[in-house]
């Protein structure tokens, strides 16, 4: 298959000194390798103070507004800092609660290494919400894992890095021979279940939090009793178990990889109550074929059910969908790079560079595994769905089915994809391993169409009785191909019918950076169609959109976005009216503004505790249970809920019970 031509942006430069080469992967012949747009690259020994309100040579200005979302910040804020609202006021139904946010704190050490900004240090963020005093307080704490514990030196507020992370190679540390490759740096989402505040990466256990303080209290074993059922079983003749076999002692004896991978990206079956994870094995990175763990827990950690799947196909999956009767996985293929796994295992190139994507298919697999295998009938899931277009998928919105009378079952799923030819997992956000520096230009680059870039689309799946594919449709989501990603929704819509969805966007407006960072959040109404933004203005970009169900209307609410202000290195904490963007200024509720000394690189995902709900501020917690339960059941009835809404017991002898306290 060969990738549609691509388009340098026409940019002109006045004299401008040039990134460093851009090192390219040696990839297959039926791959065109993307051409990226051409930035200027000031002398690296200096930093200049670029002007921001007026702009000679924005080509310059993108580069430096690039390297600037990605500054480390080595400041904790463990005591509780108010922050200022420098623009509008917190609303006065705004419920109490705070936002967790993750992501990559630290880039370099002091010895001369950089790391790839997924090898980062988890730097977890929290915003407080005071619905009493509408006062916000911001904390900030690195997640004390063992590699970030072994890298700093607290007496002397020092960085020197040992681990090489998966995706960097150091400079200033010993490479040849250090097999400390797994780092986990717990930076990647937050979960908040059963009680515990949990920092999660894509290769190991989860690290837990103290809520109120941020304080690491260790690590927390989601996987225990979730290993795969054939860890410990060989079978006679296949060639792969047996390889499996013995990459395991290396793997984890040598390179101290965990058995078993935990991936960042888990759900919330709000219908059922449960938290839904998947896991995999370390060696299957490796291996032509992909076995993944499906565990199911209830609110307080307790194990439900637990799946293994073994699909016949190497595959990198990050995100992944569920409905009320499947799991969804699509087949992001990859191949074994045997040259790049020798420099890799050498310390001379990242270990990533040990995979290449596998684009040697035109269509796309897309797996419909059972949640619940004797209500699946006879359906085989190892015959997967083929998509009529080659995609890699990168996050899902949402996803929810729908049965007929007649047994035919439909799917649709929401999410953003891109092109195999535009993923290139060894230069994510444009890092270069050679030179430890990041080219933006790699982010940027443009084809016909822009189906090749990061966009939201719609899969429609429709399955007759017998569970035979009658139709699988992917298009862009609302006819919409402006390059975004982080889909979000409602969290109360998870796994059912939506009419909204929100996500990180690019307006295209500035010639520079066209594609990303994003500077614009969007609305997608999925029902009529209609695609409507709110922008964060010039030179500044937004992260993840978080939404805050605020009553009964699914966009009823409120949208958290980080505004990151680069040209001043500012962030602020911003609040949107889900109902009014598109409307000229009017989506903008508050910002707040986060110290200048205490600004902070980009987040990545991030999750909402509530205290309490828009019924109001009650001081004895009795009393804010009960309005929340009346508030519950009066809507249930008002919506005729009656045969959808499962209780934990019965609310109105509940109800009665607490009223009579």
């Amino acid at each position: 298959m060969h990738a549609k031509s691509f388009q340098i942006i026409p940019i002109k430069f006045p004299s401008p000194v040039r990134l460093p080469p851009v090192h390219r992967i040696p990839s297959p012949s039926t791959t065109k390798t993307p051409r990226a747009v051409s930035i200027s690259t000031p002398n690296e020994n200096h930093v200049p103070a670029i002007p921001t309100l007026e702009v000679v040579d924005d080509s310059v200005a993108a580069f430096w507004d690039y390297q600037f979302l990605f500054v480390s910040q080595r400041l904790e804020t463990p005591e509780p800092v108010t922050l200022r609202v420098v623009d509008g006021e917190i609303p006065e139904d705004f419920p109490s609660g705070t936002y967790y946010l993750t992501g990559p704190g630290l880039f370099s050490d002091d010895h001369g290494s950089t790391v790839h900004p997924l090898d980062g240090h988890g730097y977890l963020r929290s915003f407080s919400f005071d619905g009493a005093t509408k006062d916000v307080k911001f904390m900030a704490r690195y997640v004390k894992t063992e590699a970030q514990v072994e890298e700093h030196d607290p007496m002397t507020d020092t960085w020197r890095f040992t681990y090489r992370g998966p995706f960097s190679v150091l400079k200033g540390g010993r490479n040849l021979g250090n097999t400390k490759v797994m780092k986990n740096v717990a930076n990647t989402s937050v979960l908040m279940w059963g009680g515990k505040l949990l920092c999660l990466w894509e290769g190991g256990d989860p690290y837990e939090i103290e809520s109120g303080t941020l304080n690491t209290l260790g690590r927390f074993n989601m996987m225990n009793g979730c290993d795969s059922e054939t860890e410990s079983v060989v079978k006679a003749g296949d060639v792969w178990d047996v390889a499996a076999q013995l990459l395991k002692p290396i793997l984890h004896g040598v390179f101290k990889m965990p058995p078993t991978r935990l991936l960042s990206h888990y759900k919330l079956d709000a219908k059922r109550d449960r938290l839904l994870t998947v896991s995999c094995n370390a060696e299957d990175m490796l291996l032509p074929r992909s076995n993944f763990i499906f565990s199911e827990f209830d609110s307080n950690f307790k194990l439900l059910q637990k799946q293994e799947f073994n699909i016949p196909d190497h595959l990198m999956i990050h995100d992944w969908a569920f409905t009320d009767t499947h799991y969804l996985l699509f087949a992001n293929r990859i191949k074994l790079d045997v040259v790049g796994a020798m420099t890799a295992v050498c310390g001379i190139t990242p270990m990533i560079t040990a995979l290449s994507v596998n684009p040697n298919k035109v269509t796309s697999q897309i797996y419909l595994l059972p949640r619940f295998p004797k209500e699946n009938g006879d359906r085989d899931w190892r015959v997967p769905v083929e998509a009529p277009s080659q995609l890699w998928l990168l996050h899902v919105g949402n996803a929810y089915q729908n049965l007929d009378q007649d047994g035919n079952l439909e799917m649709q799923i929401q999410a953003c994809a891109c092109s195999y030819q535009w993923f290139n997992f060894h230069k994510l956000f444009g890092y270069d391993w050679r030179t430890g520096k990041l080219d933006p230009s790699i982010m940027n680059i443009m084809s016909e169409g822009q189906k090749d870039l990061p966009h939201l689309i719609q899969v429609s799946i429709k399955l007759d009785a017998n569970g035979v594919c009658q139709k699988c449709k992917v298009e862009p989501l609302n006819q919409w191909d402006k390059s975004s990603d982080f889909p979000a929704i409602n969290p109360a819509f998870s796994g059912r019918k939506n009419t909204y969805i929100y996500a990180a966007a690019s307006s295209g407006s500035r010639p520079a950076l066209p594609h990303f960072p994003f500077d614009m959040v969007a609305k997608l109404n999925v029902s009529n169609k209609l695609v409507r933004t709110w922008s964060v203005g010039s030179r500044r970009f937004v992260g993840e959109p978080i939404f805050i169900p605020n009553g009964a209307e699914e966009d009823d609410g409120y949208l958290l976005v980080v505004e990151y202000a680069v040209s001043i290195q500012r962030c602020y904490l911003v609040i949107l009216d889900p109902k009014r963007i598109g409307e000229a200024d009017h989506a903008l509720v508050a910002r707040l503004e986060v110290p200048k000394h205490l600004n902070f690189p980009l987040g990545f995902h991030g999750k909402v505790l509530y205290l309490a709900t828009k019924l109001g501020i009650a001081p004895p917690p009795g009393d804010a249970e009960l309005k929340a339960l009346v508030w519950a059941l009066s809507l249930a009835k008002e919506k005729n809920w009656k045969e959808k809404v499962l209780w934990s017991s019965d609310a109105l002898k509940v109800a009665s019970e607490v009223n009579s306290k």
